[in-house]
């Protein structure tokens, strides 16, 4: 059969639900539509076929009469998975399922793989995530999380636009890894014979903008780091990066919670939800408790960046910790934190107050110089978002990032290199700042009840398949 080029469509088929929902049993409506989907189930009862279509917005029946139906024998033999268009009659048949009564229909294009149990779809992990195309059929779950995600990013950016951010797009392509503590992917450009990395994050540039007068500027966009696999972490994910000049970091949580709240509301309507079974709330305001009153209540011991680092060392090791020999305090208390209190953070929480020497753009605190005016947003015991009042001083820059090499130096392999473009730029004046990163993926998978990043990803990073 020569498939056609294009179709009528004109009907879907949750508005025919919702449209006839008053037919009652055995009525007819008098109305023809067109209809376009796949067939997810066909069954035949001697000259009648029952087919359940599904298209972009919900399922209707198909319902085929051998006296009716125009090639009513090759429409009972259809493939599970088939695209048809279908024209005919809304009625509702006697056992009360609204469907199309077809009177025409033509197969679209020709399904040469299963879609799985009729019942469970498609249940092989790394065949729903290598053939998403399937998997969004199969398993409409998966469909109602991605449908989740878009939404999640609508909602974002138009709150951005309300509160006068402008959006910008920054290089993906950059000379040095910067923007954050991470390992980059790197490849290299024939043309300028020049290596490049693909952007860990877009912070400098956009602060950049700053200086040049943007006071208020955010993107949206993939960043992309080398490092591990997990339902935590995909190698390449989407960032919200936004930075607001005369802003202190007490006013970008402000903004950042209200952010996330009011996207809450707007996809979910309601800030009170269920993530994996357990009540969460968005509901603002969320709490903020410095990393070291975290960490001491979890120890049971007041510990801060002004403990003894032989003592913070031996803490990390009682927990299975190793330390590496170029960690200071500062670093160690961090690590403290992450093991002995970040998994317990359920709903949403501002830890507050970083240490410097794990914050290199930061500007210092001003109450206590080796600390800094940095958060992070934890949920369901995950970063979910980290911001901070921007290093503004030029000098102080560079001696961060000098720390920053001597520790790669000493063999740690995340650390920042020296941004003399960077450096320049705040040479010229950047006003007093406040930056926020938001992790989407992880905004979507609690919006979506999801426990792995890859749910929330379309297609996700994927070892490819040896030949």
């Amino acid at each position: 059969m020569t498939t056609p080029y294009q179709f009528a469509h004109n009907a879907f088929a949750d508005a025919l639900q919702t449209t006839f929902a008053h037919l009652n049993d055995g009525e007819e409506s008098g109305v023809m539509v067109n209809v376009a989907g796949r067939v997810m189930l066909l069954r035949r009862q001697g000259k009648l076929a029952f087919a359940t279509m599904r298209d972009s917005s919900g399922e209707v029946q198909l319902f085929a009469l051998a006296a009716v139906t125009e090639g009513f024998e090759d429409f009972a033999k259809l493939h599970l998975g088939d695209w048809v268009g279908v024209s005919g009659e809304v009625v509702r048949t006697k056992r009360g399922e609204l469907s199309v009564k077809v009177t025409s229909w033509v197969r679209l294009a020709e399904a040469l793989h299963n879609f799985g149990d009729k019942w469970a779809g498609i249940t092989d992990y790394d065949l729903r995530y290598r053939h998403r195309e399937a998997d969004l059929w199969a398993n409409p779950v998966t469909r109602t999380s991605l449908s989740r995600r878009s939404e999640v990013v609508r909602s974002v950016r138009e709150r951005c636009w309300a509160a006068d951010f402008v959006e910008v797009e920054t290089p993906i392509l950059n000379a040095i890894a910067s923007g954050s503590d991470a390992r980059p992917f790197a490849t290299h450009h024939n043309a300028l014979d020049s290596d490049f990395y693909l952007r860990i994050a877009p912070e400098l540039w956009l602060k950049r903008l700053v200086v040049g007068g943007f006071e208020r500027v955010f993107e949206l966009g993939r960043v992309f780091r080398n490092e591990g696999v997990s339902p935590r972490h995909n190698p390449e994910f989407t960032m919200l990066e936004l930075y607001a000049a005369y802003w202190n970091y007490s006013d970008m949580m402000d903004f950042t919670e209200e952010l996330v709240a009011g996207v809450a509301m707007d996809v979910l309507g309601t800030t009170e939800v269920e993530y994996q079974g357990r009540p969460f709330s968005f509901a603002t305001p969320w709490p903020r408790r410095t990393m070291a009153e975290l960490t001491s209540e979890a120890v049971g011991e007041d510990v801060s960046v002004h403990t003894p680092h032989e003592r913070l060392t031996a803490m990390l090791a009682e927990r299975g910790v190793e330390v590496h020999r170029a960690w200071g305090p500062g670093r160690c208390l961090a690590e403290l934190f992450e093991a002995a209190c970040e998994s317990e953070l359920w709903n949403p929480i501002y830890v507050t107050d970083f240490p410097v020497e794990i914050s290199p753009l930061a500007r210092r605190h001003q109450t206590d110089s080796d600390l800094t005016e940095r958060f992070e947003s934890y949920a369901v015991g995950r970063e979910l978002s980290n911001g901070f009042s921007e290093l503004i001083d030029p000098l102080d820059q560079r001696v961060r990032f000098e720390d920053q090499a001597r520790l790669a130096a000493e063999g740690e392999p995340e650390t920042m290199h020296i941004d003399e473009d960077y450096i320049k730029a705040l040479e010229w004046g950047l006003p007093p700042t406040a930056g926020l990163g938001l992790g989407i993926d992880r905004l979507v998978m609690l919006i979506a009840d999801e426990s792995n990043i890859r749910e929330v990803i379309a297609f996700p990073t994927l070892k490819p398949l040896s030949d």
